[in-house]
């Protein structure tokens, strides 16, 4: 059995964050255990150090952390997947690139900066119409960080009972204290709507006021992003709490062109017109390009065609066009 004095030791150190002396006292404790004979309880606090021990590495060096699926209700509240995403293989703006380039230094040298008393940046705002990159950016910084994305469900969060929504969002801010990774608010006006507009309710601003609250309270190691397709709509005192507000725009005549060649891959038509394609495409989003291609690819894979028919694939961007244009005029009627 441990001493006293091991114990109030062992609480000193956790309290005081001194991690290398916490781990001596606890081996201490193991040694002391295998010398009284209790050989499986040595062997269990050993395991239980070194794993701790792993865990602790890989938060403050980035690496990947072995977790379980969220369990209970955190379950339902939260989408966990590993992604494998490289920042080399989205077409983006120079600008945002240059700023997520940032984001991920800062992260990689988390704990020097932190040991200067300097905050990375881990709190970011995507803003940008519909298919531009914003979510496939959260599983890209996952990727490019070796950590988990945890997706909220806001679905799920948001509730018609007073006070529970509150109640969920404090699960969310424990869960990325608890667990380092990136965790994506995406959809994020359902929550972040200014107070006082005509379609607000009390339940609604108590929602923001508790958001506003954690996250400003909040000194996880986790990145929080949020995304939104109406940043028109966004509470004002949101913009501050967030280290980096991220605009995302339409890919302009050359971004449509390194998306079509990345897509096509292989099956690029054998002569193709860039020109004449890119004009077809104009307008749409990074998704919607990306859709055509898919479109196209799967129609030759069905045809035994080594390669994409450029009428084809300017016939499936045209289709993509027509879609945008219904979803806009039933937008404008609804």
């Amino acid at each position: 059995m441990a001493s006293g004095d091991h114990l109030k030791a062992l609480l000193k150190s956790h309290i005081d964050g001194d991690d290398r002396h916490f781990y001596a006292i606890a081996m201490q404790l193991a040694a002391h255990e295998a010398k009284q004979g209790h050989v499986r309880l040595a062997e269990e606090l050993r395991k239980l150090i070194d794993a701790a021990k792993a865990r602790r590495n890989a938060e403050v060096h980035g690496l990947p952390i072995p977790i379980t699926k969220p369990r209970g209700e955190l379950a339902s509240l939260l989408q966990v997947s590993y992604p494998k995403n490289r920042l080399a293989d989205m077409v983006l703006d120079s600008g945002v690139a240059d700023s997520l380039r940032q984001v991920i230094k800062e992260q990689r040298y988390f704990a020097k900066l932190r040991d200067h008393g300097l905050h990375p940046r881990r709190k970011v705002l995507l803003v940008g119409p519909p298919g531009t990159g914003k979510t496939l950016t959260a599983a890209t910084l996952a990727g490019e960080l070796g950590i988990p994305l945890f997706m909220v469900r806001l679905e799920v969060l948001i509730t018609k009972y007073m006070g529970e929504t509150a109640a969920k969002l404090r699960q969310i801010f424990d869960a990325l204290t608890s667990v380092r990774g990136v965790y994506l608010f995406d959809e994020f006006d359902a929550i972040g709507s200014q107070r006082g507009l005509a379609n607000d309710v009390g339940e609604a601003r108590r929602i923001l006021n508790s958001f506003l609250m954690m996250i400003e309270q909040d000194d996880s190691s986790s990145l929080i992003i949020a995304a939104t397709n109406h940043p028109e709509i966004l509470d004002y005192a949101l913009f501050r709490r967030f280290d980096d507000v991220i605009e995302y725009h339409l890919p302009d005549t050359e971004q449509i062109r390194q998306v079509l060649r990345m897509r096509l891959g292989r099956f690029a038509p054998k002569r193709p017109r860039w020109a004449s394609l890119v004009e077809s495409a104009q307008g749409l989003s990074h998704a919607d390009i990306a859709r055509a291609v898919h479109d196209a690819i799967k129609d030759a894979v069905m045809h035994d065609a080594e390669s994409i028919d450029q009428a084809a694939l300017k016939q499936f961007l045209i289709n993509r066009q027509s879609m945008r244009d219904r979803g806009h005029r039933s937008t404008l009627g609804a």
